[in-house]
């Protein structure tokens, strides 16, 4: 009966470690099996991953191109089938109603996309208008009132 006493490892398994330094006859001793001399025989000697041995490294030879517009406004996105299916919306949805309703987390920038239908008359507080949106908007009665 096979228990917790009695349990050994499969065959070949379990292997001796190689016992380095210890004298002419075990076939690694002197040099470990190091070889002689080097950056390779030395302890913790070896070169960083990116290291390409003197030649010019790759994060040197790209080029460095591009630009980055640090007075980009992000704005924060919302589809106008979002403010559709949310309920409690009536009359007039200002940034507060939208914070308030989830459809929101700043009310820095808000740009409203004319993602899906709306099916009420709302007037619309936000700070940009996609041009599909302003016309969604206006059809359904409401009124897209931009914020400076």
């Amino acid at each position: 009966m096979l228990t917790l006493s009695n349990l050994k490892p499969y065959p070949g398994t379990k292997k001796n470690r190689k016992r380095v330094g210890r004298g002419i006859g075990s076939g690694t001793g002197k040099t470990c099996g190091k070889g002689q001399k080097g950056q390779k025989s030395r302890s913790g000697g070896k070169p960083h991953p990116w290291f390409e041995g003197g030649q010019m490294p790759l994060q040197r030879r790209l080029p460095k191109r591009g630009f980055t517009n640090i007075f980009k406004k992000i704005f924060e996105v919302v589809n106008l089938s979002r403010i559709d299916g949310v309920e409690g919306i009536e009359g007039e949805a200002t940034l507060e109603v939208l914070k308030e309703k989830g459809l929101i987390k700043k009310t820095k920038a808000v740009k409203i996309l004319g993602n899906g239908e709306i099916s009420r008359a709302l007037t619309i507080h936000a700070h940009h208008f996609s041009q599909s949106a302003k016309e969604k908007i206006e059809k359904a009665g409401g009124k897209a009132i931009l914020i400076k």
